[in-house]
């Protein structure tokens, strides 16, 4: 019990986005593993979230898989934000973002859990990683939870906003869940796979 109160805890926040959630929730279960004696990953679902994970059949996995599961039931609960500002977690973890949440993030607008947690860790010096789903204009290919394929348009706009993301203090916008890793060797070093 007492070696679980020391180690450093990270807030994964999952959106409604369902653009590489599979491959999120894969590299995320395998970096609690590889990281299970240092660190806590706890995970933070909007409610549009919860609709999207229950739809990919990965809320069980979730749970199943991290100690803490929480979802949103207003901007304050579970109060992520107040934790945040006190330097609770190391970093929070956006992924995957939709371009809703990354809209109301580059426009400061906290009306979400996730989009007020990103608000408050900036105002409290606590680095924040996105990765949006949409992140440069064109068309992309996502997956179903079927397995088929749904070609989607990403909008100017959209991209805009994941640029004004760039340009704010202590946020880092990532690309692809393969960049999640060097994320957390960056605080706490590499290990073994």
């Amino acid at each position: 019990m007492a070696k679980n109160a020391a180690k450093k805890k990270i807030a994964w926040g999952i959106t409604g986005s369902g653009d590489r959630i599979v491959e999120t929730v894969e590299v995320l279960k395998e970096l609690q593993k590889q990281y299970e004696d240092a660190l806590d990953i706890r995970v933070f679902v909007s409610r549009a979230g919860e609709q999207v994970i229950k739809y990919y059949k990965l809320f069980n996995d979730l749970e199943k898989n991290f100690d803490k599961v929480w979802v949103e039931i207003n901007a304050n609960s579970p109060f992520l934000a107040g934790q945040l500002q006190v330097r609770r977690y190391e970093f929070l973890l956006l992924a995957p973002t939709t371009s809703n949440t990354v809209a109301k993030i580059s426009l400061g607008l906290a009306d979400s859990l996730l989009s007020n947690a990103a608000i408050m860790a900036q105002k409290a010096f606590v680095p924040t990683y996105i990765m949006p789903c949409d992140y440069k204009p064109g068309i992309i290919t996502t997956i179903l939870p079927d397995g088929s394929e749904m070609k989607l348009r990403i909008r100017k706009e959209d991209a805009e906003h994941v640029q004004r993301l760039r340009q704010m203090e202590d946020v880092q916008v990532i690309e692809t869940p393969q960049e999640i890793p060097s994320v957390f060797e960056k605080y706490f070093g590499a290990r073994a796979v």
